[in-house]
């Protein structure tokens, strides 16, 4: 492929496009995507370019902010990936990772498979969990006025795609319904061992959370 600037291109791309995006789906979270994909990718032989694309472009239009519509994200990338000319063969491959990323409840089938998405898939759940990870739940339970915590509302785990994307409750239960199961979802050994570390920090803070809730410390 003949476009040395094609990667710096979308960059500045993607940050103009996320300038007003909320504060856990910025540019910075897909900067550490982008990062966190590099660091698996050194491990893994792979397509370094489709990696470092569908990282950049993998939240470009998330379905959260967009009334749920799917099509927006796989359509902005195309298009942006057919201005600078890049082949059919990798905008396809871009688009199958964007459109089989996301965690949508934890029982949603991928329809493709590839190394390429398998390490993109990897950082983008590496950013959910750790420090960053309770950082952006936060950030994001905020944004849409969502309790920290309420005892009486348990988790729900094992949801259908639909019932993920409707679901209002409180921040806390996040944990239980997607980013502690996250660890046991890696697809790499890379991302496995990098994620085993971030969840323990989780529980370290979860563990913190209930004795100040409760007023025991």
């Amino acid at each position: 492929m003949n476009n040395p600037n094609l990667i710096n291109k979308t960059i500045a791309f993607v940050k103009e496009k996320l300038s007003d995006a909320e504060g856990g789906h910025d540019w910075f979270h897909i900067e550490r995507v982008y990062k966190n994909a590099l660091l698996i990718a050194k491990e893994t032989d792979c397509d370094l370019v489709v990696v470092q694309l569908g990282a950049l472009l993998h939240d470009i239009a998330d379905s959260k902010f967009h009334n749920g519509d799917e099509t927006i994200g796989p359509k902005t990338a195309r298009l942006f990936l057919e201005s600078e000319n890049v082949s059919e063969e990798i905008i396809q491959h871009v688009v199958n990772i964007i459109e089989n990323i996301s965690y949508k409840g934890g029982n949603f089938e991928k329809k493709f498979t590839s190394i390429e998405l398998d390490i993109v898939q990897d950082a983008d759940r590496l950013d959910a969990i750790g420090a960053i990870g309770v950082a952006r739940a936060f950030n994001y339970g905020g944004f849409k006025n969502r309790a920290l915590h309420d005892p009486e509302i348990a988790p729900i785990t094992n949801m259908s795609k639909e019932e993920y994307k409707k679901n209002n409750a409180p921040t806390i239960n996040h944990f239980y319904e997607k980013l502690l199961l996250l660890k046991d979802k890696m697809n790499t050994e890379t991302g496995k061992q990098i994620a085993a570390e971030r969840h323990k920090f989780m529980e370290t803070f979860l563990s913190q959370f209930y004795a100040e809730w409760e007023g025991v410390k």
